[in-house]
C-alpha cells in the first residue's frame, strides 16, 4: 500500500503546483460548457476521499462536515472561494493522505462494507478504496487541467 499512498501524494502535489500558478479569479471561474471550476475539483478530491474511505467505513470524517458538504459528489460551486479557502484545501490535499495512511496503518478500517462506484468499480475493502482514489484524483486533476486551459485562453 505504500506505493498507493506515494501515487496519491505525487498526484496531489502536482495539483498544488497547478493551483500555485493561478490567481483566485481563475480558480473560481466556471468556463462556458462546464458546471464547476478548478477549486471545486480540488476540494472535491478531498471530500470524495473522506466519503470513500471514512464515511463508507462508518468512521467520522477528518475534515469539517461543512467543507465536505460544499465539495461532496453531486455538489456544485455555490459561492466564490477565498484565498483562505484555497490555502485550506491545498493543506488538506496532503494532510488527509497523511491521516489516511496513519489510520490505515493503525487498522481503523477493519469494517469496510462492499459497494460499487458510479463507474462500475466494485470496492470490497479499504485497500480497493485507496486504489480507486488514484483513478478518482486523476480524473479531477484532468478536469482541473482542462479548466486551466479554458480560463487561460479567456484571459488572452
Amino acid at each position: 500500500m505504500e506505493k498507493q499512498f506515494e501515487i496519491l501524494r505525487k498526484t496531489r502535489q502536482f495539483l498544488i503546483s497547478l493551483l500555485d500558478g493561478l490567481p483566485l479569479e481563475q480558480l473560481n471561474k466556471i468556463p462556458q460548457g462546464f458546471n464547476n471550476n478548478i477549486i471545486w475539483n480540488t476540494g472535491h478530491i478531498v471530500a470524495a476521499q473522506q466519503g470513500v474511505c471514512y464515511r463508507r467505513a462508518g468512521l467520522p470524517l477528518v475534515i469539517d462536515d461543512t467543507l465536505f458538504d460544499k465539495y461532496k459528489p453531486e455538489s456544485k460551486p455555490q459561492e466564490q472561494a477565498t484565498e483562505a479557502d484555497v490555502a485550506q484545501i491545498k493543506e488538506l490535499l496532503l494532510s488527509t493522505i497523511d491521516d489516511l495512511q496513519r489510520d490505515y496503518e493503525n487498522k481503523k478500517f477493519s469494517s469496510y462494507p462492499a459497494w460499487t462506484t458510479r463507474y462500475g468499480v466494485e470496492i470490497k475493502s479499504i485497500e480497493d478504496a485507496i486504489s480507486f482514489l488514484s483513478f478518482h484524483d486523476g480524473l479531477h486533476v484532468g478536469y482541473a487541467m482542462a479548466l486551466r486551459r479554458c480560463v487561460n485562453a479567456e484571459n488572452r
